[in-house]
């Protein structure tokens, strides 16, 4: 949203606010003008009447005051009684508000928290849940996926599945074939385009840099309704093969690399060896059709694929029908059923897949469905729904804590107004007037805090990406401050003013007039009056309780993750990727770079080892392939395959990992020599029970055409994709054997910090390809943290409102501890005058406190060991009953509330009996 058009919606309201009030103004003269000649007419009549000229004046202006009635008629006709009588009530409570300054400032600044946190996880939850893509129409896009049984004839996928609860599979890729022929014939749809976005080597203005890339159909931009801010889209003209390579840039890296300028259009970029001609630059905020966060830096021809990405296979992607990759997305034709269309183009699918498929027996043929493509292709649903649904639950938790607290707040300031609103009533006031002007209190102060909560939301909107973002990669999703914000902020702030005000102005409004003004002087017995508050005080607990337990829960987690041990040594270990283009290395010339990488590294001043590896360990990432032992034959109930990683000969010395028998990997084996492998000891035990492994032989293939693989050690166990899964049976095997070394992830061992590390190593690169950039340089335990960004945002978000609720709660029960030792003044006097000691008071207050507090943890420890079990699943460590955690969270609500009723207690043993006595 700019600041311009914020500053004119700002105006036109302005502007409409002045109109009504010089209309009013107006009006009020016109009636003055009419009544005054109204006595002018009437002294008149009155001296030809032969009255003198005073007594008529005197009679007129008599005659005259019933004129008022007519005059506030026409006022109140006119609404202007209404708006008068409003501005009277946000006066008096402006007023009211400015005599207590402190309890406005608690009052506002708790509600401005719980607002502000409702706001943030809002904001968030929307944009990643919400958001639509920038694009015309987006609700009328569609998204082609694909449903399984599982024996589909779907074999080779580069791109999303899933699995479904009945056992299938469901995909969003299509082979470019099929592609082409649902293009072609798409009945019930308008236009049907393609993408695909991959990650790529890059050098943009002379800078080696990973570049996310986004390939699509010569009708993308046309099917999106999108127009470039600068220079043109990619057409249907650009979708042949042979034709010059061109490429649309996004806004961001336009931004980034070329400072806006408008001489960007016509340079060239290099991906993957390729040379692109940039064409067009994409406008703000559009970012591809994939997902609504962030935008991919180049979007370039499909057919342009066998150019800049040909790792995929020995045949090229394009020409593939068994290779299903490509995302289709298209809008349906105006007055065609959704059902109608997905039919049809079912039917268009089961034909072309007989047609360009191999269908062996029992294969069987997937079903098209149509999805919602406003988002994209959806990938937060699966990530983020169920955090943001439980982040939501947490804050609305705090929101009624904060609403609870300036209830009680209320009933307890109340409690002293109750003078002012009898003689308000006595003098004629009406009920609803009375309810009126403290709902207007209460909204007033509702306001204050919505608006700090708003601009705690503004400031914090980023926080919560910035929790799940990574320590190396470069943060491009921000969070949208939008008009359905400020809307959502708009209507928490009056639903809150409105849940907390509305009990305590309906029993004042109640309060019979005689029963509070004989109440002038204290009575001896007033504990009833105060069951409200503490009621309230037992909710404050309750949710309270729930939210100090879910915190600790989540900071066990967080504790348990911390303390796995993974079976390596993560500290001094240095991570980064490279990635080396098919085109420029084929065969083992990728294994003859990845070697001299290798050499280069290990010839640094400061390192101690260096090696690679295809997977880097807890990177949530994997591979696996065969392990058929020799005598072991495959078959439809058996499952060979086993985790699987391609590594260098000095891996195990470079990350610690111990080789318990055997041998390690050397300088023995060569491309040419035989093929081995190290094992680890879940392997071993897996499939090896009671005999030794060395020595042994396996196949990576299911029959034998494969070469045979000998064991030649045992190395330890370690943690593979995460650390909330044991650690898996795994092999290892020298990437100079296999010639599909492209992707490869370097670990170095070195004390010296990755910032003085980083330029020796980009220079030896540099000195052997200065187009192969370094990707993602982090440290292992950067690594590690990544793997657990959600847990940290958990722990971190609900340690906030369980301390924000531990606040919250502090000031309830000493809000009403107070009150309550004020309102029982005279009755302690009467105690102490009676021989009691001060001892026996303090101790009465805080039993008093305690059994509130006991009777809302009990509610609050309930209602957790019910709620927490819906959380099951995102624990580690820990159970969702687990007694070490909620004794900690009660010892914490016990300990706050005896800290808040201190000093309500010893106030009450201070009490002298004759001072409390003295007006009795």
């Amino acid at each position: 949203m700019s600041l311009h058009f914020l500053m004119g919606r700002v105006g036109a309201r302005l502007r409409s606010w002045l109109c009504a009030v010089a209309k009013r103004n107006r009006l009020e003269a016109e009636m003055e003008a009419e009544l005054a000649c109204h006595l002018e007419f009437l002294t008149a009549d009155l001296m030809r009447a032969g009255y003198g000229a005073v007594e008529a004046g005197r009679r007129a202006r008599i005659a005259m005051g019933a004129s008022t009635v007519h005059k506030e008629e026409m006022r109140a006709s006119l609404g202007l009684r209404w708006w008068d009588e409003f501005w009277a009530d946000l006066r008096y409570g402006v007023r009211i508000l400015r005599k207590s300054p402190g309890f406005t400032a608690i009052a506002a600044t708790s509600l401005a928290l719980a607002i502000g946190a409702n706001t943030t996880i809002f904001s968030v939850a929307k944009s990643l849940l919400y958001d639509r893509l920038h694009v015309p129409h987006a609700e009328q896009l569609r998204l082609l996926r694909w449903n399984g049984d599982g024996h589909e004839v779907v074999h080779a996928m580069w791109g999303d599945f899933d699995s479904t609860p009945e056992g299938g599979t469901t995909s969003s890729v299509f082979s470019y074939p099929v592609y082409q022929d649902l293009r072609d014939h798409h009945p019930g749809m308008q236009q049907l385009f393609a993408f695909k976005q991959d990650t790529m080597n890059g050098t943009v203005a002379g800078i080696a840099q990973r570049v996310e890339v986004e390939m699509v159909s010569g009708n993308y931009y046309s099917g999106l309704g999108v127009r470039p801010a600068l220079g043109r889209a990619l057409e249907p003209s650009d979708d042949f093969p042979g034709r010059n390579a061109v490429a649309v840039i996004g806004d961001s890296l336009w931004q980034r690399e070329f400072g806006r300028s408008p001489l960007a259009l016509g340079q060239t970029i290099t991906v993957n060896q390729a040379q692109l001609t940039i064409v067009g630059v994409n406008p703000p905020g559009f970012t591809g059709a994939k997902n609504v966060q962030a935008s991919p830096d180049l979007f370039v021809p499909l057919t342009l694929q066998p150019l800049i990405d040909p790792k995929r296979g020995n045949v090229p992607a394009l020409a593939d029908p068994e290779l299903w990759w490509v995302n289709v997305m298209g809008r349906i034709e105006p007055g065609v059923q959704e059902a109608q269309a997905r039919a049809a183009l079912d039917a268009e699918l089961a034909a072309v897949v007989r047609g360009t498929m191999h269908l062996d027996a029992g294969d069987t043929m997937p079903h098209l469905a149509l999805a919602d493509g406003s988002r994209g292709l959806h990938y937060t649903d699966q990530m983020f729904r169920k955090p943001a649904y439980v982040l939501t639950a947490l804050s609305g938790f705090v929101l009624l804590l904060a609403c609870a607290n300036i209830a009680n707040l209320l009933l307890a300031r109340g409690a002293q107004r109750q003078r002012e609103m009898s003689v308000r009533l006595a003098l004629g006031a009406g009920r609803g007037r009375v309810l009126r002007q403290l709902l207007t209190e209460s909204l007033l102060l509702a306001a204050i805090g919505g608006i700090g909560g708003l601009l705690l939301g503004y400031l914090g909107r980023n926080a919560i990406p910035r929790l799940l973002s990574n320590a190396w990669d470069q943060n491009e999703f921000h969070v949208s401050f939008d008009w359905g914000v400020f809307g959502f902020a708009a209507g928490v702030t009056l639903l809150t003013g409105l849940l907390f005000g509305l009990a305590p102005a309906w029993l004042a409004a109640r309060r019979e007039v005689s029963a509070s003004l004989k109440e002038g002087s204290q009575t001896a017995t007033r504990r009833s009056r105060g069951l409200g508050g503490k009621a309230i005080v037992v909710f404050q607990i309750a949710i309270s309780t729930l939210l100090v337990v879910g915190a600790g829960l989540f900071l066990r987690t967080l504790l348990a993750l911390n303390a796995v041990d993974v079976g390596f040594n993560t500290e001094n270990l240095v991570l980064f990727r490279m990635d080396t283009p098919k085109a420029r290395y084929p065969g083992n010339k990728s294994v003859e770079l990845q070697k001299r990488l290798e050499q280069g590294f290990a010839a640094l001043p400061g390192i101690e080892a260096a090696s690679s590896a295809e997977s880097p360990y807890l990177a949530e990432t994997l591979s696996n392939a065969t392990f058929l032992p020799e005598g072991e034959k495959s078959g439809p109930q058996t499952h060979p395959a086993e985790d699987v990683n391609q590594v260098g000969s000095d891996f195990f010395q470079a990350l610690g990992i111990p080789v318990l028998a055997g041998r390690g990997f050397g300088s023995q084996d060569t491309e040419t020599s035989p093929r081995v492998a190290v094992i680890n000891e879940a392997l071993a035990r897996k499939r090896f029970p009671n005999q030794n492994p060395i020595g042994k032989r396996f196949r990576m293939t299911e029959d034998a055409s494969g070469d045979w693989v000998q064991i030649v050690g045992i190395c330890g166990d370690t943690h593979y994709t995460d650390l909330r899964n044991e650690a898996p049976a795994q092999f290892f095997v020298p990437y100079v054997q296999l010639p599909d070394a492209y992707s490869m992830t370097y670990v170095i061992r070195t004390r010296q910090s990755l910032t003085a590390l980083a330029p020796g190593l980009r220079r030896v690169v540099q000195s052997i390809d200065r187009d192969l950039p370094m990707i993602d340089m982090r440290t292992q335990r950067e690594q590690i943290d990544a793997t657990m960004q959600m847990e940290r945002m958990f722990a971190a978000l609900t340690t906030g409102f369980g301390l924000l609720a531990l606040a919250l709660a502090c000031v309830g029960i000493y809000g009403v501890m107070a009150y309550s030792v004020a309102s029982r003044k005279n009755e302690i006097g009467i105690r102490m005058a009676l021989g009691a000691q001060p001892a026996q008071v303090r101790s009465m207050i805080l039993a008093e406190s305690l059994w509130l507090t006991a009777a809302g943890i009990a509610t609050g420890v309930a209602a957790a060991l019910l709620l927490t079990r819906l959380v099951r699943t995102m624990l580690y460590g820990v159970q969702p009953w687990d007694p070490s955690t909620l004794a900690a969270g009660v010892s914490v609500l016990l300990a706050v509330a005896l800290a808040a009723s201190w000093t309500p207690a010893r106030r009450a043993a201070g009490v002298q009996p004759m001072e409390a006595l003295r007006h009795e």
